[in-house]
């Protein structure tokens, strides 16, 4: 009994001391495992910021890698910039040396425009004395064109050459018009049939005096009544009133 006793207090002794044994770890324990939990929570907040830190560096490489791509195109377009105003002082360049050359034709181009338009005045007083108003007109015209300063000289050329042009049309068209021709002291209503230069003839709205132009003699001369029907056709024809036809009437000869 005296044994069973003793291990029954040995037993206690035991467990009394397991528990004080670990009571005395827990006490070194404690300090030990909260450190741990202190460092874990401390190293889920560096990798939180590793990870922030880490996102933030994708961020800007990929920003770096689009500024990249956008400063190449910039280098590529800067190329192309740089040839395009090379290509542009070029051009000035050739610009200007066409603006002296246009500057030397302007100064020898003038003054044949002068005598172009003194020649053609000189022509038209010479000649048949047709549309003696509106041509005189056209010329006196290009005469004060000449001493604007608002219009170019290309300009005064393109006007030059239309007024030749109109003149050389004169040659090979027919045409009638109205006007006034003083007969036997009397100013009378006349119609002017022209047929080329070759002849000028005028004729009274009743029909009753019928003349034409006499280039040798420079005058105007009355034409008998035979030439009547004749010039009455030569009107209608020019009026698109009848088709083209053999029409006879006089010819102004030159020597």
């Amino acid at each position: 009994m005296k044994v069973f006793q003793t291990l029954i207090a040995t037993a206690v002794t035991s467990v009394l001391l397991s528990t004080a044994a670990l009571a005395q770890e827990d006490k070194y324990l404690d300090p030990a495992a909260k450190k741990a939990t202190e460092i874990n929570e401390s190293a889920v907040k560096s990798q939180t910021k590793i990870n922030s830190i880490t996102d933030q560096i994708d961020d800007k490489l990929q920003q770096f890698k689009a500024l990249s791509k956008e400063i190449e195109g910039l280098d590529v377009y800067n190329e192309q910039l740089r040839r395009q105003i090379a290509n542009q002082d070029q051009e000035m360049l050739d610009l200007n040396q066409s603006i002296d050359e246009v500057s030397v034709i302007e100064r020898q181009i003038t003054p044949l425009m002068l005598k172009m338009i003194t020649g053609l005045s000189q022509f038209v007083e010479l000649d048949v004395p047709f549309l003696a108003e509106e041509r005189g007109n056209r010329i006196l015209d290009l005469q004060n064109m000449m001493d604007r300063a608002d219009v170019t000289s290309s300009e005064k050329f393109r006007r030059v050459m239309e007024a030749y042009q109109v003149e050389m049309d004169y040659g090979k068209t027919i045409e009638a018009y109205p006007g006034l021709k003083d007969i036997n002291g009397q100013e009378r209503s006349v119609e002017f049939l022209r047929i080329g230069r070759t002849s000028l003839i005028y004729q009274t709205r009743d029909g009753s005096y019928q003349g034409a132009w006499n280039k040798q003699t420079q005058q105007w001369e009355e034409l008998d009544s035979s030439y009547k029907n004749q010039i009455s056709k030569g009107l209608r024809i020019a009026k698109k009133q009848l088709a083209p036809d053999l029409l006879m009437v006089p010819v102004a000869i030159t020597d």
